[in-house]
């Protein structure tokens, strides 16, 4: 007989003890060392017990045991302590309160956040990314708001069948149980948002809320009594559901998460954002929200639209097309043509932000990613070969303009040292370095000995090995209940060998099973008498992706034949709390994918700053970062004659640098028992990487190149009541309208011999047609460079010409002169581009015309 509903009973917290109330509310907790040692005093069992969860903890701690803590001085002044150095962590200033310029709030908005196992509402790197963004804002100061969805089921839980197929469940989540609060009117009543569905339904929600250190997360909740059964089940799970389903989540988190915003900053007297951060293309409705706030406050559509665009980042972390959310426009035509769920906005407009109407895109789809970059000044990837790929895959939005020049920018992604830096190694800093801020450490300081260094990696190695032992005998103990303990459970893997690591989402492109393309040879490896190596793998694959499921169970199928089962193991339900033992465990942190369908990958940073090597192919933030120190590149072929060779030609050279140069080097010790080639290459990681890592480099980022140019740019838009946006939003019609008949009608040159050489200067006159438009509503611009294949400029330049008077035929004239510095073929062209002190980008427009 199973219950209708759960919750948790916990014991009353004695006065005395209140601290740990106000300790466990703030999820300040899963970064804070001190503070988890706090709570693991109270009970090393229950700590353990459940997940590291202090609400839990506390729900389940027995009330003597309370009382004893209460009666101990010590342990009421060690709390109080705590409490005190959290809120002098809220309350004083930071990093961001020494700039100038910087907006008073920034509303965050992503589908998942990965903060700790307690609050499971991530699936993946998205979700642990956006997590570790909202930690490291709290670290330095960043007046941050999340805002995202909360999932009674979170994503899943997995498990394996007898034969390797993964088994997902869904456990319902009681929200009561951990660190939420329902956000209240003064009254006490639930705050509620909610959204004018079609056939005059109404989807509600309520918010929760918590506090990630100085930062407030905002989630919403459909799983309530004011909704009809179907509309409570829309955020029953992460990512779950059909397409019709997904939208309604989708516009959820835009629409409400905006109306949400607006409701906490009434009821907590919280600062209005003024920069909207969306994180992926699923949460791009809120710019329509924002657009019907302006439409009501006297905009029309295009003025409104400029106003929020100006405040607007997009991040985008997708590198193939079939990873962007798409619908059929149909569908959400259907939701937007009653005029309710945005009041304000035509539908015709809402489908034109999202429509695929470029060369290459599909009539009839409503893409998520598109709108995200119409309604966003300002984009990126999350690395620089990302952000390059995205500007190929995005570039039908601005025609006429090279690829380099489009829109996108990059950010690469982060890590938050103190969530994901094993506490061995930061009590190492501490105690031989001087800081406990491992990411500005001096690893190459001779005050750390080798030796220290490696006893610390030894010792992670080894909480990794205990680790997946208790993991893999639960596993096989839940699958085999009542029977015998097979005796080889107790030696699967061994803390002396070279450890590899692979966990991440089960997706095709990202290689499961590369390792196992020659299996006899990667047995060897595995069992080399005198330089083994062991592989420990996680990952879980989505619900509907049989092919990932696929994968796994091949790989579990080779994991349990008895020549490799004490060298290979994978550990079903790969969360936080696995990874944070997982990441420092390992010697070696494998990545394989498809070069460049890997946007960031962030599992190899957060191994690396804990002094592990990668060995990865150079994709996502590997292809920057690679130095041929920190590690190793496995070669890619990307010319290979189709993907059975490539496989082949790159599992080949994977085998061969574990074999000749990886496992070598790893066994090759001095007296002592140091590998000190490894160590050097180590250090050398720590040094150079945990700076660069570190999600702190990633926030200080968004803030000096997104954050703040957003916030001027829609400071100036919405100054006088949005003068600046209605002034804006006229220019554009007025240039893209006239824009047909602009044109470079003849270029004169002069001021070379008759065989050019380096030094000589360039002489240049356009004659431009502009129609109606004047000279200062452009830029004219010579664009030069090496010639290529069929006449292609290469390694351009680009060279403003001024406005003269002169111009012949009804043609204004632009003159300037370029430099000829380089020897060598040489190029030009003279084009004409759209110019506003409010455009962020040149190409912003999508308009250019030139010279033929």
């Amino acid at each position: 007989m199973k219950a209708i509903r759960r919750f948790t009973v916990r014991a009353v917290i004695p006065d005395s003890l209140q601290a740990l109330d106000e300790l466990a509310s703030n999820l300040r907790w899963s970064w804070h060392e001190p503070t988890r040692d706090l709570f693991r005093h109270v009970s090393e069992h229950l700590w353990r017990a459940t997940n590291h969860d202090p609400i839990a903890l506390l729900g389940a701690v027995s009330p003597e045991r309370l009382a004893e803590l209460a009666d101990d001085d010590g342990f009421i002044g060690w709390a109080n302590g705590l409490r005190d150095d959290l809120r002098r962590y809220i309350g004083e200033p930071r990093w961001y309160q020494t700039l100038q310029d910087a907006p008073q709030s920034i509303a965050y908005f992503s589908p998942e956040f990965g903060i700790a196992a307690a609050l499971p509402q991530y699936s993946g790197g998205l979700g642990i990314l956006a997590g570790d963004h909202l930690k490291s804002a709290s670290d330095l100061g960043v007046p941050l708001t999340g805002v995202g969805l909360f999932y009674r089921s979170g994503y899943f839980a997995q498990s394996l069948t007898a034969d390797g197929w993964q088994q997902e469940s869904y456990p319902v989540l009681d929200p009561d149980g951990m660190p939420l609060s329902v956000l209240r009117h003064a009254d006490g009543t639930p705050a509620i948002v909610a959204l004018a569905m079609p056939d005059g339904r109404t989807l509600s929600a309520r918010i929760w809320t918590t506090l990630v250190g100085r930062v407030r997360l905002l989630l919403l909740d459909t799983n309530i009594p004011e909704n009809e059964d179907d509309l409570r089940s829309v955020t029953d799970r992460l990512y779950g559901g059909g397409g019709e389903h997904r939208l309604l989540q989708e516009l959820l988190l835009g629409i409400g998460g905006v109306r949400a915003l607006r409701t906490a900053t009434s009821l907590l007297g919280l600062a209005a954002p003024s920069v909207y951060h969306t994180n992926e293309g699923h949460a791009g409705f809120q710019g329509l929200e924002r657009i019907a706030e302006l439409i009501g406050e006297g905009l029309t559509f295009p003025q409104a639209l400029e106003a929020v665009r100006a405040g607007t980042v997009f991040t985008t972390h997708t590198p193939v097309a079939a990873g962007i959310d798409r619908f059929d426009a149909s569908l959400v035509h259907r939701y937007f043509q009653a005029h309710e769920l945005v009041p304000g906005i035509d539908v015709d407009d809402v489908m034109c932000l999202g429509a695929e109407d470029y060369d290459g895109g599909s009539p009839g789809v409503f893409n998520m990613a598109v709108m995200g970059l119409r309604l966003a000044q300002r984009a990126n990837g999350v690395s620089k070969l990302h952000g390059n790929v995205s500007r190929h895959m995005f570039a039908g939005l601005w025609p006429g303009f090279d690829y380099d020049e489009v829109p996108i920018g990059s950010v690469t992604n982060g890590v938050h040292a103190p969530t994901w830096t094993d506490p061995l190694l930061t009590e190492l800093a501490q105690n031989t370095l001087g800081t406990s801020d491992t990411t500005h450490a001096d690893w190459l300081s001779p005050s750390l000995s080798d030796h220290d260094l490696w006893n610390v990696r030894s010792r992670m190695r080894e909480n990794l090995v205990q680790d997946a032992r208790t993991r893999v005998a639960g596993e096989w103990h839940r699958r085999a209940r009542g029977a015998i303990t097979p005796a080889w459970l107790s030696g699967v893997l061994d803390p002396h060998v070279l450890t590899i690591g692979f966990a991440r989402r089960v997706a095709t492109y990202k290689r499961l099973t590369l390792m196992l393309h020659d299996k006899e040879r990667l047995t060897r490896l595995l069992n080399d008498p005198e330089r083994p190596v062991q592989l420990v793998i996680a990952g879980k694959a989505h619900p509907a992706d049989d092919g990932g499921k696929r994968l796994i169970q091949e790989l579990v199928e080779f994991a349990a034949s008895p020549e490799v089962r004490n060298r290979l193991v994978f550990l079903p339900d790969y969360d936080i709390t696995m990874a944070q033992t997982l990441y420092p465990g390992c010697d070696i942190w494998l990545n394989n994918p498809l070069r460049p369908l890997e946007a960031c990958g962030t599992s190899g940073m957060k191994a690396a700053l804990n002094g592990a090597l990668n060995l990865s192919i150079l994709d996502g933030w590997w292809a920057e970062y690679f130095d041929g120190e920190n590690g190793w590149a496995i070669p890619s072929a990307d010319a290979a004659g189709d993907a059975a060779e490539r496989d082949a030609l790159e599992a080949n050279a994977l085998y061969d640098l574990i074999e000749h140069q990886i496992a070598p080097r790893f066994y090759d010790r001095d007296e002592t028992g140091v590998p000190i080639t490894w160590m050097q290459q180590v250090r050398h990681t720590l040094k150079t990487l945990s700076p660069e890592l570190s999600a702190d480099r990633m926030v200080r980022q968004y803030v000096t190149e997104l954050y703040q140019p957003a916030y001027a740019e829609s400071t100036q838009l919405g100054a006088n009541r949005y003068q600046g946006a209605r002034e804006f939003a006229a220019w554009k019609a007025r240039v893209t309208d006239a824009w047909q008949d602009v044109a470079v009608v003849h270029v004169e040159s002069g001021g070379v011999d008759a065989v050019p050489q380096v030094g000589d200067r360039l002489r240049l006159r356009a004659h431009v047609a502009l129609g109606t438009l004047e000279p200062s509503d452009v830029a004219v611009e010579v664009v030069y460079g090496r010639i290529g294949e069929d006449d292609d400029l290469e390694k351009v330049g680009h060279q403003r010409l001024s406005h003269h008077d002169g111009g012949t035929g009804g043609t204004s004239a632009f003159e300037g002169v370029v430099p000829l510095d380089r020897a060598g073929s040489f190029g030009y062209t003279v084009r004409v581009l759209p110019c506003n002190p409010a455009m962020a980008s040149p190409a912003e427009l999508g308009l250019v015309t030139i010279a033929h």
